[in-house]
């Protein structure tokens, strides 16, 4: 059996440009609505927030977009990052199946993150914007987000989701460490913030109510934009830069994936690393190919919520996207995998399973926990709790062909580590971890508010 563990690229094999799927689609994309008339939003809606640069990679159909030279030096201190072959787990679970994971633990911040932060970054710093607001769950957003302010000297200010603001204190920190002001969400520093905790002193928080402050604030400023870590299709465009590496990364191993696991909030860590790869089975080369999106039961946004145009945040302040999604008003059970607690999902996952090339699966908390201790116990690598999502259906996967006896290979997308997730995990090692399955009858009262369509 071939031995080789790690699968490496030189850094002069970092891409050079991004691959955007939106040329390769058999169908376009749902347009994003203005909420006031319906139609279509045009660049002079989105300019308040966003530099022109990203306005046309969001619509852009080219199949490959350039990455600046600039973006590129940053990348390479930990790009290109190294594909593993779990022989360990393999052993462990006795199983045929040959398994790998792409991990983008290795960056500074210690997730994929930074591959479009430094992006948003860079393109908001062309256009003179000195300072950006942004919103985060479990922090890894941010902290990306604060490190690629610190690279080219942008002011950084963060609404993180209050439960992990609390959970996850040395986010926070980090934050702080590069330069970023983090805050707790809901805060009375805006209208949305002021209003939900009047409404619910002890509130939580939710990635869309931190969405509505982090844009409030920036609508009110000249000198201020907005960053989204995931769903966008521009943030999508630039964790490509995984994926493609991912696939030369698999030809030096002489594989080609059966099976592409990965965990989904926003979705962009996921879509980042398989859109390259769906192409293939778009266009008929690799028809077999499977793609699971992995979800927490506490919020099943695709496995349990319609295709539906929503607002992307609680206010309502943003466009209307058509995605799967939960509904605006969703505030989720306060689970430990803070970056998959999004009341919606990028609109390209959504369009991908629409159309019958991607699927879903939702997983419980506990079973996600044991599945991360497990892969630390063979392969070493403490995973946060997101990733933990799609360990659990990767090792799923492999027992099947354990069962079967088939040979097949596994590619996971391993998102970041959980070294300052450490509180989950004693939670879960002191029985304190508890399973969340969001009710029906909240999923359909929030769904009961879904914004109606001007013109429709």
């Amino acid at each position: 059996m071939d031995k080789r563990t790690k699968f490496t690229l030189d850094e002069e094999e970092i891409p050079r440009s991004w691959y955007n799927i939106q040329a390769d689609f058999p169908e376009p994309l749902p347009p994003i609505l203005h909420p006031g008339t319906g139609k279509p939003v045009g660049p002079d809606d989105l300019a308040p927030l966003f530099p022109m640069e990203l306005i046309k990679q969001e619509v852009s159909t080219e199949r490959w977009i350039e990455i600046p030279e600039e973006i590129r030096d940053i990348y390479r201190l930990w790009r290109p990052t190294t594909l593993f072959r779990a022989h360990r787990l393999e052993k462990f679970l006795d199983t045929p199946a040959k398994i790998f994971y792409k991990y983008e633990g290795s960056s500074p911040p210690g997730s994929h993150k930074p591959n479009t932060a430094v992006a948003q970054v860079y393109y908001n710093k062309q256009e003179g914007i000195k300072r950006i607001t942004t919103e985060t769950g479990a922090g890894q957003w941010g902290s990306a987000l604060s490190f690629g302010g610190a690279c080219f000297g942008v002011e950084i200010k963060v609404f993180m989701v209050a439960i992990s603001y609390q959970q996850k204190p040395y986010r926070r920190i980090m934050m702080q460490t590069w330069g970023a002001n983090c805050v707790p969400s809901p805060s009375p520093e805006t209208k949305a913030g002021r209003a939900m905790l009047e409404k619910w002193p002890d509130c939580p928080g939710s990635l869309g109510l931190a969405i509505s402050e982090a844009v409030e604030e920036a609508v009110s400023r000249d000198d201020t934009h907005y960053a989204l870590g995931s769903v966008l299709n521009h943030v999508l465009l630039h964790q490509t830069v995984n994926g493609l590496e991912t696939k030369k990364l698999m030809e030096k191993a002489d594989v080609y994936p059966d099976i592409i696991v990965g965990c989904i909030g926003g979705g962009s860590n996921f879509a980042g690393l398989f859109l390259p790869f769906v192409k293939d089975k778009i266009d008929g080369t690799k028809p077999d190919l499977r793609i699971i999106n992995v979800e927490p039961m506490s919020a099943p946004t695709m496995t349990r919520g319609p295709y539906a145009y929503d607002f992307g945040d609680t206010a309502g302040l943003t466009p209307l996207i058509k995605m799967f999604t939960l509904g605006h008003d969703f505030i989720p059970p306060p689970i430990h995998a803070g970056g998959l607690r999004y009341h919606g999902m990028a609109p390209i996952i959504c369009h991908l399973y629409n159309l019958g090339f991607v699927e879903a699966r939702a997983e419980h908390q506990l079973a996600t926990f044991e599945a991360g201790v497990t892969f630390a116990r063979t392969e070493g690598i403490i995973s946060a709790p997101e990733p933990n999502h799609c360990l659990k259906v990767a090792i799923d996967e492999a027992l099947k062909c354990k069962e079967s006896g088939e040979a097949k290979t596994i590619l996971i997308a391993h998102s970041g580590h959980g070294h300052v997730d450490m509180a989950a995990y004693d939670a879960y090692f002191g029985g304190k971890l508890k399973d969340y399955e969001y009710p029906k009858e909240k999923i359909d009262e929030a769904l009961a508010k879904l914004p109606e369509i001007p013109g429709e």
